[in-house]
């Protein structure tokens, strides 16, 4: 097979593989960039696979005047520079021994070996720079199929790093279309203790991907099912998540993580994921207003129309019923503004007093439907 791209002639790209080439080394294009090619989506990141060690890497860049940075060279990685693009060159290497989490591993010269120590077999394709595909291990049939599948032993690619669990999730979520392989969810099921030796970091940064994919419905429930949601965030509840990726479609609004996680629930989410203070306050905004009492033109006028929408989608997916015109009372909230201020009831009143009668006064033009004039209201 061939895949062909403009991101295969782009001069950034071309200028790192003529770093190699110039040189002897062989180097081939891997993992997502290929991947992507084959399904006929859009190619992003393009990682290069070499059997230039590291330090070597590192001394053609310079040479080459590129900048190269060693961001995983005890793995065999190095971040070179060029035009301004990053590209991870990474050493053809094989797994000498894992805890799970991280892995110790050997340089080589095969790259079947390579491809073997890699998790899915869509992402064990390599391409050369005509575009011509190389597959060790089957990932062509796969990535075309939709199918997202352990390289040889599910097992003991899961005990290699136990974030890949996750991932395959993940994958399915945004990849899937065969369903999700049953060996792979056997082998999940007994490795779930495994997902405790997981660094939070690395476990809320999966977790946010696959929120965010299209449509995460059949992978977070197969996650309910065979425990895995249990253990990474317990209480999660995935049932209305359809229901929200319907009407996210249906008003043309962009998956987004902390809406989802909004929905699912979960206990203590914000330390379990590691949220930032940030995606703290956005998460808290949401369920708050699931909760509150405030009509969509109150949340609009509090909240803004953006989040005063994705509330009212929230209320809908758990079923709570929201008035038909809905869309137009967040826009009218989200555009009113309190027509008395401050000065108005100065010097009058003072201090806390102030703040207090122009509570008042805002509550009363919020109860009027934003219609009351300042005359009215003073």
């Amino acid at each position: 097979m061939k895949i062909e791209g403009d991101w295969l002639k782009a001069a950034p790209l071309r200028g790192v593989l003529a770093m190699l080439e110039g040189a002897g080394h062989r180097w081939l294009i891997v993992g997502g960039a290929v991947r992507n090619a084959v399904m006929g989506r859009p190619v992003t990141d393009m990682d290069v696979a070499t059997d230039a060690r590291p330090e070597q890497v590192i001394a053609l860049a310079e040479a080459a005047g590129l900048r190269a940075v060693p961001t995983g060279i005890e793995h065999g990685t190095v971040t070179v520079v060029s035009a301004g693009e990053p590209f991870e060159i990474t050493t053809f290497r094989r797994d000498e021994e894992s805890d799970g989490r991280h892995a110790k591993v050997a340089f080589t010269d095969d790259l079947t070996e390579d491809a073997r120590r890699r998790d899915f077999t869509m992402n064990a394709l390599y391409a050369q720079g005509d575009g011509r595909v190389l597959d060790p291990v089957g990932g062509i049939e796969d990535a075309l199929a939709g199918r997202v599948r352990f390289i040889e032993d599910a097992g003991r690619r899961i005990e290699e790093d136990y974030l890949r669990i996750l991932r395959f999730f993940r994958f399915n979520a945004i990849y899937g279309r065969d369903g999700l392989d049953p060996e792979a969810l056997a082998a999940i099921a007994e490795h779930l203790d495994g997902l405790e030796r997981l660094a939070r970091e690395r476990v809320g940064a999966e977790m946010r991907k696959l929120l965010a994919a299209p449509d995460p419905s059949m992978s977070l429930a197969a996650m309910a099912h065979c425990g895995v949601l249990m253990r990474v965030l317990p209480g999660a509840e995935t049932r209305a998540v359809p229901v929200l990726v319907a009407l996210e479609a249906q008003e043309n609004v962009p998956p987004e993580a902390l809406r989802r996680l909004a929905l699912i629930g979960g206990e203590a989410a914000e330390e379990r994921l590691r949220l930032s203070r940030n995606e703290v306050t956005v998460l808290r905004l949401y369920r708050d207003g699931i909760a509150s009492v405030d009509d969509p033109g109150v949340l609009g006028y509090r909240h803004g129309a953006e989040a005063a929408r994705d509330i009212v989608l929230l209320r809908m997916a758990l079923g709570l019923p929201q008035p038909e015109t809905w869309r137009a009372e967040i826009a009218r909230g989200a555009e009113a503004r309190c027509p008395v201020t401050a000065q108005d009831s100065m010097p009058e009143f003072q201090g806390a007093a102030l703040g207090a009668k122009l509570k008042e006064i805002e509550m009363a033009w919020i109860a009027s439907g934003f219609t009351k004039t300042k005359e009215d209201l003073l």
